[in-house]
């Protein structure tokens, strides 16, 4: 692992706000302190801890890195500035923000300007000089700068796009309206027609009106000096989302049906309001209730005004259904026609996955099916209007949420993410031109995982996170677009994610470690020069001495491999001791927590490190379904949940009898959310083996939970009974014999509390005993307050204590 150098605090004085304690701690010495953590201190308000870097971004020069920090004992974020030569670090304020640069940058074809969004408005800094020109000042909220090759820049403001030029200014490049064009000809209309038949001045007006609206059309559409004719696409539609060509000479439009079936909503009580009365907050449908809505996609011939609808026949298999089997057992209607397709997001989720070439001469996009079993990317046809599939991935399970990224280089080839070699990889497609399709080029393989691609300015280098040497170890590596050997340029362990600087000579890396709130280190991309910029830990935390987590493989018995975990024990067991086990269950499914990062359980390692002080042994696995494994990992709980992440718990429990003289009588298990579900199917299905067991948060019939997560997995309840029976706690309720706690918070918006109030029906008729349902009225699915986070914790320990030793 790399070493970060020393990190010095020369501080301006007259730049200096005042500091907090977590500004001073890198320049403090904590010496190592034993004191045991306590339940109020490790479930407190984690301001104790110190603020993890939020944002960041480089400054415009490259001299600065500058990142936000959440205030003590506030929700406000506060922008800081650290010098890579050691000033700082410095909180920007006043006058002084009016100069900050912002993340994610656009870069002209030059790379002598780059162009980006803060506080709603559009910036162009030019980094030959670090002149500022503030392009919009709006309340309005601009989004997504992208210049063309020729210095133009267009940005979006809610539907409607803009055009900036230096020295031009603004103005308006293209507007879509979801109304029926003021010249569309009525629909037939017999009394209408007798009446223009009778009377010759009716006609006459029509007409007068008529050759004026086109008369202004005409003058429009030849002066140059006027906005471009709005486009039309009848009132029958809602405009979803749209992306401009640089050139802002083409527009693709996504749009739904106006009065499509969006399913029921529910209604979710609140009892402890400001008002004094009982409220009510609406709540996502239930999955199944109805499906996500199709999209349609528009090409928009911005100087014609010509609007024209792309038909998705083209994509292969779109017309095949890969769930016939389970439909004609559920006795429904065969699939009629293509299958319902949606435009995906793009990974940061803030706009649609449609990509320019910087010359506006091609467009890439990528479509889902709504049944979860295919992707595709494929290219517009600009002058007929077709789409050109360039890559499909087909998956009998479902598609991954994440790994979809795509992008151009410089002379529009095409490259992408994609699974289909089991883990997510990098690909090239169409270097000679995209009409001559073929297999995409793979650039990286191996049983590991490529996320985070971003191209340097260069257009040869690949940047992008890799686990390539064991699935929880995180770094940046690069490839070149040739091909070649993976260089792996960090050594940090726990890299989270990073950003290039404007000149593409360094990088910013956010990192983080067991007992490490993400903070910020910077390198040249040949791996030179790491220094460490931030620690924005407390003195008090920093003074603690911590369990620090072994990473374990624990073998499956299942044929699944090597199970990874984090196991927290003593660091010398005593012979012949046996100690009490607690299993903790991440939630989520699909997330990694077995890795050098800081754990997205902060609060629970601290919790762990109480149950070690006080005799126990924890294990925390990274079950199957676990992000971070490669596809088949992911998919192996498809149409069967709680069943492969079972086995793989009761591995782990065997692992820690053999080998860290765990007692395998004396065995809890825990978690919330994905992990509270897997809490009961643990005491359910395998009832004895768990003395005790706390579900926080839990979900207890998946037909409850939301379509976009649950539909990947089960299908639709309707479809798929089976796969919603095999997966229902409340399915094998029946089998409880241990003790068991449920946990929820009332006004969770995620997993309902209505589950776990339907489970405790359930125990009610099944008239179980030794379980208890303890309510939090003012939580949502992640508690916020320290009372409420004590309480449960407080109860977990006590539930342990009593059962388990």
């Amino acid at each position: 692992m790399m070493r970060l150098a020393p990190l010095t605090l020369a501080l301006p004085l007259a730049m200096l706000l005042p500091f907090s304690a977590f500004a001073q701690a890198p320049a403090q010495v904590s010496t190592p302190t034993s004191t045991p953590i306590t339940l109020a201190q490790a479930m407190a308000d984690p301001d104790w801890i110190g603020p993890p870097v939020e944002q960041f971004w480089w400054s415009w020069d490259g001299r600065h890195a500058q990142y936000q920090l959440k205030r003590e004992g506030e929700a406000i974020r506060d922008t800081w500035q650290v010098g890579l030569d050691g000033s700082g670090p410095i909180r920007i304020d006043g006058a002084a923000l009016a100069q900050l640069d912002a993340p994610r940058p656009a870069y002209d074809a030059e790379h002598t300007r780059m162009a980006f969004v803060r506080n709603g408005d559009v910036f162009v800094r030019d980094l030959r000089n670090g002149a500022l020109t503030q392009v919009t000042r709006s309340d309005a909220t601009e989004s997504r700068p992208q210049w063309s090759r020729d210095g133009n820049l267009v940005f979006r403001i809610g539907n409607e796009w803009f055009r900036w030029r230096a020295g031009a200014g603004v103005s308006q490049a293209a507007l879509v309206r979801a109304e029926d064009d003021p010249g569309k000809a009525p629909e037939a209309d017999d009394l209408r027609e007798r009446q223009m038949a009778l009377f010759e001045t009716l006609r006459t007006e029509r007409e007068r009106r008529e050759a004026v609206r086109e008369q202004n059309e005409l003058w429009r559409r030849n002066d140059p000096s006027r906005a471009p004719s709005p486009v039309y696409l009848g009132d029958k539609v809602e405009i979803i989302d749209s992306a401009l060509s640089p050139d802002a000479k083409w527009l693709l439009v996504v749009t739904q049906a106006k009065d499509g079936e969006r399913g029921q909503a529910g209604s979710m009580p609140k009892y402890i309001t400001e008002s004094g009365y009982e409220e009510f907050e609406e709540v996502r449908p239930r999955v199944g209730r109805k499906a996500p809505l199709p999209h349609s996609l528009w090409l928009v011939d911005v100087a014609n005004a010509e609007a024209r609808e792309l038909s998705f026949d083209a994509l292969p298999g779109i017309d095949e259904d890969p769930l016939a089997e389970l439909r004609e057992a559920a006795d429904q209607e065969p699939l009629d026609g293509n299958r319902a397709v949606r435009v995906e997001t793009d990974a940061g989720g803030s706009a649609p996955a449609i990509h320019w070439t910087a010359d506006g001469a091609r467009v890439a996009v990528l479509l889902r099916a709504v049944d979860n079993k295919d992707r595709w990317i494929a290219t517009v046809g600009l002058t007929d209007a077709e789409l050109q599939p360039q890559h499909r991935l087909t998956d009998e399970a479902w598609i991954n949420w994440n790994y979809n990224e795509f992008g151009w280089t410089p002379d529009n080839a095409l490259w992408l993410l994609s699974e289909q070699s089991g883990y997510s990889h990098l690909y090239l497609l169409g270097e000679r031109g995209l009409s001559e399709r073929g297999a995409p080029r793979q650039l990286t393989s191996g049983d590991w995982e490529v996320s985070q691609p971003v191209l340097g300015g260069d257009g040869r280098t690949f940047y992008f996170v890799c686990n390539r040497e064991w699935p929880g170890d995180f770094e940046v590596c690069s490839v070149d677009r040739d091909g070649g050997a993976v260089r792996e340029i960090t050594g940090l362990d726990g890299v989270e994610n990073f950003a290039l600087s404007p000149d593409g000579s360094e990088l910013l890396v956010r990192h983080s470690d067991s007992y490490l709130p993400p903070q910020l280190a910077a390198l040249t991309v040949g791996g030179e020069g790491l220094t460490g910029l931030t620690d924005t830990r407390t003195p008090e935390f920093k003074a603690r001495s911590w369990v620090q987590p072994e990473y374990v493989q624990v073998p499956s018995s299942h044929g699944a491999g090597t199970i990874w975990g984090k196991y927290y024990g003593p660091q010398t067991l005593e012979p012949g001791r046996e100690y009490p086990i607690v299993l903790f269950v991440h939630g989520a499914g699909y997330l990694q927590n077995v890795s050098d990062r800081y754990p997205n359980y902060f609060r629970e390692q601290m919790f762990h490190n109480l149950l070690v002080q006080d005799g126990y042994i924890v294990l925390d696995l990274d079950y199957r379904a676990s992000e971070g494994y490669g596809r088949d990992w992911r998919t192996d709980i498809y149409r069967q949940m709680g069943h492969p992440e079972l086995e793989d718990y009761l591995d782990g429990l065997a692992w820690l009898g053999e080998h860290k003289q765990g007692d395998v009588d004396r065995a809890g298990i825990y978690g919330g959310s994905y992990g509270g579900f897997m809490a009961f199917m643990a005491l359910f299905r395998e009832p004895g083996t768990f003395k005790a067991g706390a579900a926080l948060r839990p979900v207890t019939d998946w037909s409850q939970y939301n379509h976009e997560y649950t539909s990947n997995i089960l299908n639709t309840p309707e479809l798929d009974p089976e796969a919603y029976a095999k997966s229902s706690p409340l399915e094998y309720a029946d089998g409880l014999e241990d003790h068991l706690l449920i946990a929820h918070g009332m006004i969770d918006n995620n997993v309902f509390y209505k589950d776990s109030v339907m489970l405790a029906q359930k125990l009610i008729e099944l008239r179980k005993d030794d379980w208890e349902l303890a309510s939090y009225p003012m939580e949502r699915h992640g508690f916020v307050h320290p009372d409420s986070w004590y309480d449960e914790y407080r109860r977990i320990y006590e539930l342990f204590e009593k059962t388990l030793k």
